[in-house]
């Protein structure tokens, strides 16, 4: 497995396909909402690659300020979940945002993923809120020693 951080085109096109599969197909989410303005041919994206064909895992790489950078739309696709392979990919997302002198990570997540980021080291920083029709919740971490 290895983890590459880039906006190659096959890069969009594979994470793009992971959180069609993840949260359009499986988990029912409205494409609209999953597809937003953030994805250009700019975006960063981190993909897990099992082998050359088969990417797994996805994090999105947005910049917030000078400091601040925000993943988002972490996905994994079903037969790899459990293998720490997110945790991964958002560790190497982290990493390119360092790179770039960015301290702080924020993240909104859904309710039901937050014990994930809270087991990457992240921490609750506002209360439950609406986010594209899903209870989210904010979570915040300080990356200047990832």
């Amino acid at each position: 497995m290895r983890i590459e951080v880039s906006n190659n085109p096959w890069q969009q096109a594979a994470a793009l396909s992971i959180r069609l599969k993840v949260f359009v197909q499986e988990r029912g989410l409205n494409k609209q909402d999953e597809f937003d303005g953030g994805d250009t041919e700019q975006t960063v994206y981190a993909v897990a690659w099992q082998d050359e064909r088969t990417p797994v895992a996805t994090v999105r790489f947005q910049q917030v300020d000078e400091q601040t950078m925000r993943p988002g739309r972490v996905a994994t696709l079903p037969e790899y979940r459990g293998q720490g392979t997110a945790q991964r990919a958002l560790l190497a997302t982290e990493k390119y945002g360092q790179s770039f002198g960015m301290i702080h990570s924020v993240i909104h997540s859904e309710l039901t993923a937050q014990g994930f980021y809270e087991r990457c080291g992240y921490q609750v920083s506002s209360t439950p809120f609406i986010e594209d029709g899903v209870e989210c919740i904010e979570l915040t971490k300080k990356i200047d020693k990832v």
